[in-house]
């Protein structure tokens, strides 16, 4: 997929450019965390496509801000006893991913925790150990491999330097979009 950017009614949106040799028509979709998605048949110019996103201006930004509220309406748990509740299928969902993700890094870590924080969704010391919060298991998937693909990338670059968003480009292309969308999600006191 490519990413792409268009100006709709003075809004600069970044959609995901998809092809489809099965499409027979194009295809707009806005994913509960944020993503758009334009598929086009392959014989479909993309010059086209965004004539045709131009005309449907009012339904994607209609959409958009629908998602984008109902988003923020999500009051992720945040109590012990939800903690205690959740802290397992944390812990083996976000396991599961850091072995899914570490497969195309092939870095070493030492211990993973599942803890109930305040303020992060997670960190990673200099001694090879990551920490999440239990909250990852409630967001939207894309939002909570961003998260811990950000963490496993820290394990190489300990910083937030253009080598580490290389790093975490390489399986999270569309990060940028991702950590934004992230900005949505609010703690609970």
């Amino acid at each position: 997929m490519l990413l792409r950017q268009i100006y709709i009614k003075n809004k600069n949106l970044v959609y995901q450019l998809k092809t489809s040799d099965r499409a027979k028509k194009i295809r707009l979709t806005i994913h509960n965390d944020g993503r758009f998605v334009v598929t086009i048949p392959r014989h479909v110019d993309k010059v086209i496509a965004e004539k045709f996103m131009l005309e449907k201006a009012d339904w994607i930004l209609d959409k958009m801000r629908y998602v984008k509220e109902k988003r923020k309406k999500i009051k992720l748990p945040h109590g012990a006893k939800q903690y205690l509740e959740h802290k397992e299928h944390a812990r083996k969902f976000i396991t599961d991913k850091l072995e899914y993700f570490n497969k195309f890094y092939g870095f070493s870590y030492s211990r993973v925790t599942i803890r109930r924080q305040k303020t992060r969704w997670g960190s990673c010391s200099e001694h090879g150990n990551l920490s999440f919060n239990f909250k990852l298991y409630f967001l939207p998937e894309a939002l909570a491999d961003y998260i811990i693909v950000h963490e496993l990338c820290h394990l190489r670059e300990l910083n937030h330097s253009r080598g580490f968003w290389i790093l975490v480009g390489q399986t999270i292309p569309d990060y940028k979009q991702r950590k934004k969308a992230l900005d949505d999600f609010r703690f609970s006191k």
